[in-house]
């Protein structure tokens, strides 16, 4: 607007004055004319960047509430979303629609034995914090090698390594018996702290994991869903739980398969699980090679052609050498 006035009046000074009065006259009142309407455009425009930087503030501080009240509401989803499944919706890989897929996943299981009787004495309040608690230092683990956590069944923890990402089927089978054996490191040092707190049956583990082809995706309807796994193979991860030792982690036998070279297991009597119609072979896990030796309980050499693995926790010392020396003497015959 001041410009096309000022451009206005640039017009009638040029071409109307001269008509009406004498060249001179004409002169200074166009020199007049342009002063005063100079100084009202520069008004003006300072007037309009004066309103626009009022303006395009107001909308900033207004574009700032909005992402604040955002970053808020996407913070409190991701405490109901497995770390994974949030990352990809946010990334835009995962959609909101009802659908699934077959997949190769490692399924993890996890109950604290006897937990009614364990908290029997137990008011509600201490009962609540002591959960807590442990389901904190818990998620804590299995998300730090990253988990994807299913769900929480009371006591008992529900988690798959392979989806929305896998590294593939053997790192996924390993991350997730590494994470077992974390939690049963940690839950050890838990039991120290409760027993100092006057605790006197400090919760107890049982791990059960399964690798398998599972039915994994968004199940519901369409207006809600639960991203979750499928399947007789799901099943079979939480009886293996039930079939473990107390403190123990029992794997099936192709998650032991996929192991074998970085974490050492023990066969078991195979064992009779309802849905199944022949018993099933399991392994309890030892413990993860490097940590073993380490330790000394074993000493393990391997080259190419060469595997030897004692156990220097079985037997004794004597016949371990006897049967290295048998196998020397085999080599140089």
């Amino acid at each position: 607007m001041g410009v096309c006035l000022f451009y206005f009046v640039d017009l009638l000074s040029m071409y109307v004055s001269p008509a009406v009065m004498s060249g001179q006259a004409a002169m200074a009142f166009m020199d007049t004319l342009h002063q005063n309407v100079s100084w009202f455009a520069v008004l003006f425009a300072m007037i309009a960047i004066s309103s626009g930087f009022i303006e395009l503030r107001r909308t900033q501080i207004e574009l700032d509430e909005k992402n604040e009240l955002l970053a808020d509401l996407s913070s409190k989803l991701a405490k109901f979303l497995p770390a994974q499944l949030y990352n990809s919706i946010f990334a835009g890989r995962h959609s909101a629609r009802v659908a699934a897929k077959r997949k190769k996943l490692t399924i993890f299981f996890s109950d604290i034995a006897d937990f009614t009787e364990t908290t029997d004495s137990l008011e509600s309040e201490e009962l609540t914090n002591l959960l807590n608690q442990y389901l904190t230092e818990m998620s804590k683990i299995a998300i730090s090698h990253g988990a994807t956590i299913d769900k929480y069944v009371g006591d008992a923890i529900m988690a798959f390594f392979g989806d929305p990402t896998s590294r593939g089927s053997k790192e996924d089978a390993i991350a997730c018996v590494k994470m077992a054996i974390d939690m049963q490191r940690r839950l050890r040092e838990l039991q120290l702290d409760w027993l100092d707190l006057g605790s006197e049956k400090p919760f107890q583990l049982r791990l059960g994991i399964n690798t398998d082809f599972c039915t994994v995706g968004n199940f519901g309807s369409e207006d809600r869903m639960d991203y979750t796994i499928i399947g007789s193979e799901v099943n079979l991860a939480a009886r293996l739980q039930s079939h473990a030792e107390l403190g123990g982690i029992l794997v099936a036998h192709e998650t032991s398969s996929l192991i074998k070279d970085t974490i050492l297991t023990e066969e078991q009597e195979p064992v009779s699980v309802k849905g199944f119609a022949h018993p099933v072979r399991v392994y309890s896990v030892v413990g993860i090679y490097e940590e073993l030796e380490k330790d000394s309980r074993i000493i393990r050499e391997e080259r190419q052609g060469v595997r030897l693995l004692v156990d220097l926790t079985k037997g004794d010392l004597a016949s371990a050498i006897a049967a290295v020396e048998n196998v020397l003497a085999r080599l140089r015959g």
